[in-house]
């Protein structure tokens, strides 16, 4: 299928990709499934905690979590830390751009989420949930490049890996979207819905063994 994107957001999408070696994905684009797009994101509901509680430990004890309960307690732990916010004023922006967000007007988010990067930088939750407004928008181009500043400072976020699996798996590179979605499981193998994931793709591009 052709690519229909208009050509600055093709020529976007050809530079981040080209960066991490992917832009053949762009020769098989497909078009996004019906269903509202959404990539990884914070549960509703977060424990409160401590700022400099560390994030080393909580991934040691995601990956060694006995059960899905206790896993998801965990993974909520770390999610509270990635979304505190570094100063009043990022918390103020970050606030009006979730409520932009409910009141569907898109645009707004973004450059909400523009001031907080540009204000702090370094605070990977801008960037993140950028990304995801990005991918509803079908800007896989400027998605992709706010999730490549989130893994920069944060690899093991395990939200953004799984939104570059989605959206590998959507411009047709099965095969690195199934590396994104191993990393991703690789630091919190209870993610949902991604095992299932990583079967099909793995018998799609591996193949079964005999």
């Amino acid at each position: 299928m052709a690519v229909r994107f208009p050509r600055p957001r093709t020529l976007c999408l050809a530079l981040v990709l080209g960066t991490a070696g992917l832009a053949p994905a762009l020769a098989q684009q497909v078009e996004p499934p019906g269903k509202q797009k959404k990539l990884p994101e914070a549960p509703a509901k977060l424990p409160k905690v401590d700022r400099g509680k560390n994030l080393d430990f909580l991934f040691g004890a995601l990956k060694a979590a006995p059960d899905e309960a206790s896993a998801k307690h965990v993974e909520a732990r770390i999610w509270a830390i990635w979304l505190q916010t570094p100063s009043d004023t990022a918390a103020l922006l970050m606030s009006r751009a979730k409520t932009a967000v409910d009141a569907k007007k898109i645009e707004v988010a973004i450059k909400l989420l523009d001031s907080v990067i540009k204000l702090r930088p370094d605070y990977i939750e801008a960037w993140n949930r950028r990304a995801t407004l990005y991918y509803m928008q079908n800007d896989y181009g400027r998605s992709l490049a706010d999730i490549q500043q989130v893994l920069i400072r944060e690899p093991r976020h395990f939200g953004a890996l799984a939104g570059l699996g989605m959206i590998m798996q959507e411009v047709g590179d099965e095969k690195r979207a199934l590396d994104a979605y191993r990393k991703a499981l690789a630091v919190n193998p209870h993610l949902e819905k991604i095992p299932d994931q990583v079967k099909a793709l793995t018998e799609k591009v591996e193949g079964r063994d005999i």
